[in-house]
């Protein structure tokens, strides 16, 4: 007689629960798996898409210096407003763009948009330390000349005058040489204003009050005081910068350049409403040393925005900063 051995219930429902758990935790190891090589595959791919982003920024960067250089090169004396580096690049699909011999799908999905703005189209409130090629910052003084230029041009925008003198007070107590200081010894000092983002360490400045103001002001690199270029400056920076002018009057003038620039001071002295420049003749110019380039590129789910500070001498240009938004 065959005796047959019957597991019992229990043995079998374990079994099956512990299969069950074995399977699940594989599932889960392979998931964990190509969830994490997924991962790596975005990150890296991420990665490239950055490389390409600021390759072709630094391509557009090098094509905006040959624009400057042309156009000094067709006209040195006049920078205006009708000339071909003040037309900005509308966004535009870089569908020429290949990679390794083959054609990029994500590449080909990249756009390229930018322009190029007169930096001294804007007031450069590092003129407040400045006398002529003197730094008045480093002997704990400012231009107060310069200082009334800026309150001025802060009240045309709407902005609390007391601003004026709350920035030039940070400027010298970053700049001030104490006595016996060597030049580039580094002391406890406030940080220096070097960007329009750096005023927010002013008192009474605001993200709000930045940006009323961006678009009139700047710093700028020099050893000494910029003039503005009446050809691209707007009215507030132009009534602001000649004491005599009025707002009213200034509109008036930029009105008028669209149909003519102005040649030189004389001609826009020339075309001043009853007025002389007085003290202002040595404080614009029609041409410009320093543009700001401003570039973006969007690459199908990146996208990547730059400024930057090209000075232009004779038929020379260099980058002086670069930086991301």
């Amino acid at each position: 007689m065959i005796a047959h051995f019957v597991r019992p219930a229990r043995q079998r429902g374990v079994a099956v629960i512990t299969a069950l758990l074995l399977t699940t935790l594989a599932i889960t190891i392979v998931a964990s798996l190509f969830w994490q090589q997924q991962v790596q595959v975005r990150s890296i791919e991420n990665q490239r898409l950055q490389l390409q982003k600021q390759w072709v920024l630094r391509g557009a960067l090098d094509w905006a210096r040959l624009i400057l250089r042309a156009d000094y090169t067709s006209n040195p004396n006049i920078d205006n407003l009708d000339e071909p580096w003040a037309v900005p690049l509308a966004e535009t699909r870089l569908d020429q763009y290949v990679e390794n011999g083959r054609a990029d799908t994500d590449a080909s999905d990249a756009a390229l948009s930018g322009s190029i703005v007169d930096a001294q189209s804007r007031y450069n409130l590092a003129n407040l330390c400045w006398d002529k090629n003197a730094n008045l910052c480093e002997k704990g003084e400012f231009n107060r000349a310069e200082l009334a230029t800026f309150v001025r041009l802060l009240s045309f925008v709407r902005l609390d005058p007391a601003l004026g003198g709350a920035v030039a007070d940070v400027m010298i107590s970053s700049r001030i040489r104490v006595e016996g200081d060597a030049p580039g010894t580094t002391k406890s000092k406030p940080i220096g204003l070097e960007q329009i983002d750096d005023l927010l360490a002013v008192p009474g400045f605001s993200a709000e009050t930045i940006e009323k103001l961006k678009e009139f002001i700047i710093f700028l690199p020099a050893n000494g005081a910029t003039p503005v270029n009446v050809n691209t400056a707007p009215a507030e920076v132009l009534a602001a910068r000649i004491d005599t002018l009025s707002l009213a009057d200034a509109n008036v003038m930029v009105v008028s350049r669209k149909t003519a620039h102005f040649r030189d001071k004389a001609n826009f002295e020339a075309q001043l409403p009853g007025k002389s420049l007085g003290d202002a003749a040595d404080k614009i110019d029609v041409k410009t040393s320093f543009f700001l380039v401003n570039g973006k590129v969007r690459m199908n789910r990146a996208g990547l925005e730059v400024q930057a500070l090209i000075k232009r001498e004779g038929p020379r240009t260099s980058l002086i900063w670069i930086r991301e938004n």
